[in-house]
């Protein structure tokens, strides 16, 4: 039972992060109708940047405090990213907007191909695993055989919070609105007004944010980051929001925590397991697509009312 529940916790933790990276995919496909394959680039980006961002600020300006470190990172990468996310939608999707869906998923993911081995590139020895500080404290708990860490701890409450603001980003405020109104109806709604270049800047920066923040909390988890950890991710974010139903933002929060527990599990209970978690996830991603090929809380035709 202490093994259960310790998996539980950690399985809760980990699909935080694939949960953010879910609701970016199901974003753009909930409000363009495109599937961005190069969020997992954008991704990476944001863990790169924060630790850009540490480097400046320990080396140069000698700031060392912890908590102040992790307020500009996740403030100064958020931005950044943002911007990148930005730039990166005017440049691949503006310009075929309206062309068929496969345009775009070919067109982003060349993209995200360009971003990772250009990181690998001109990033100094690009390709080797780069050491992510430790700004959380390393403090954990016993409690009859259960293991509570802070840092998973901080990171699970973040990235709930995160996903709170989303949501009401997205269903209180006149940007989050228009957003949803592209999503029901574009041609109506660009006759009704709505500034459908501004939806789609809006729509990449949102994509932007989540996903530089889950980048950092995988860097404040594991303690390291490198040029390809992109590619993963972006397939099990995707995978997660396919689980839950691509449109729908509570669908792509389900399936990130499903497959996060899902590989947990493996990894505890099967012999050599963490070798072999993401085959056995993927392996149950191809037979829940067979029962339920429109995912968990698919609904396509009231995409984004949520």
């Amino acid at each position: 039972m202490e093994t259960i529940i310790n998996q539980i916790i950690h399985g809760l933790m980990l699909g935080v992060m694939y949960s953010l990276v879910a609701v970016g995919f199901t974003l753009f496909f909930g409000v363009l109708n495109i599937i961005q394959f190069s969020q997992g680039e954008i991704f990476m980006v944001g863990a790169f940047v924060g630790l850009i961002i540490i480097n400046l600020l320990t080396q140069i300006v000698g700031l060392n405090n912890p908590v102040i470190l992790l307020v500009v990172i996740f403030i100064g990468s958020s931005i950044l990213t943002a911007f990148i996310s930005i730039l990166f939608g005017r440049v691949t999707i503006r310009p075929i907007l309206y062309a068929p869906p496969i345009i775009a998923l070919l067109t982003t993911l060349a993209a995200g191909l360009s971003i990772r081995y250009s990181v690998m590139a001109f990033y100094p020895e690009g390709s080797e695993p780069k050491r992510f500080p430790a700004l959380l404290p390393n403090w954990q708990t016993e409690i009859n055989g259960v293991i509570l860490r802070f840092d998973n701890l901080v990171i699970f409450v973040l990235g709930v919070l995160l996903i709170v603001a989303t949501y009401l980003f997205i269903n209180k405020t006149k940007l989050g609105i228009a957003m949803r109104a592209v999503a029901q109806d574009r041609e109506t709604a660009a006759m009704m007004g709505v500034n459908i270049n501004k939806v789609v800047d809006t729509t990449f920066m949102v994509g932007g944010v989540l996903a530089a923040c889950a980048g950092i909390f995988n860097g404040l988890y594991y303690r390291e980051i490198i040029f390809d950890m992109g590619a993963l991710y972006g397939v099990v974010g995707f995978s997660a929001a396919v689980i839950g139903g691509l449109g729908n933002i509570f669908g792509a929060i389900v399936g990130g925590f499903l497959f996060a527990l899902l590989a947990s599990f493996t990894s505890a209970f099967i012999p050599g397991g963490s070798a072999y978690k993401f085959v056995v996830a993927f392996a149950f991603l191809i037979v829940f697509l067979v029962i339920m090929p429109r995912g968990i809380l698919s609904a396509r035709k009231e995409k984004m009312k949520r």
